[in-house]
């Protein structure tokens, strides 16, 4: 499989972060605009985004080990604003890309990376990504006008998607919050594609 034209910008970074998530034996995806290319349709995105199961008492070694692979801070006391906000705002200095990482830690984000796939491309790079059910679910619950054209997409692409997993990850944060429409307003997006 050949990296989308659109992608090729981020082919450096991309390989940084996988490099980081497999080296350091961190479980982690690549998610948003980057998995919604490869696995739906290539579309241009700004940041590279990652879900990565990490306690808040290992920020400080993630950072470390991402430092070797060029990928540093953005913002100041970005550990503080981690365990804050559960979100590492980080930078591939070689090539300034913003790199978002979210830190996983939820039952559905722990499901992620288990059913995750990797994706190789011809150019030996891989890249970890989530099912399309999964990440539609992601886009779901994001919920901008560009995740739910995403999730038109990846409906469009897959005939075949596991409706019922969906349903229930959609209900259940839909309750959380306090959406209940979410699971309807997504059902109908998905429903189009049949």
């Amino acid at each position: 499989m050949k990296l989308p034209e659109e992608l090729q910008i981020y082919h450096e970074p991309l390989e940084a972060l996988q490099k980081l998530i497999s080296r350091s034996n961190y479980q982690g995806v690549v998610i948003g605009g980057i998995a919604a290319s490869v696995l739906g349709q290539a579309r241009y995105t700004e940041d590279l985004y990652a879900m990565i199961l990490l306690s808040t008492n290992d920020i400080p070694q993630f950072l470390e080990a991402a430092k070797q692979e060029s990928i540093e801070p953005r913002i100041e006391n970005a550990a503080a604003f981690a365990r804050k906000n559960r979100v590492l705002l980080l930078r591939h200095v070689i090539t300034d890309t913003n790199i978002d990482i979210s830190l996983g830690i939820l039952p559905f984000e722990q499901e992620v990376i288990q059913r995750s796939l990797i994706r190789d491309f011809d150019d030996s790079l891989q890249v970890r990504l989530p099912t399309p059910e999964d990440l539609i679910i992601m886009k779901a619950i994001a919920h901008r006008p560009k995740d739910l054209e995403d999730i038109r997409t990846l409906a469009a692409k897959y005939k075949e998607l596991d409706f019922v997993r969906i349903k229930q990850w959609l209900q259940d944060f839909g309750e959380i919050l306090q959406m209940p429409e979410l699971w309807g307003e997504i059902e109908k997006f998905l429903k189009q594609q049949d």
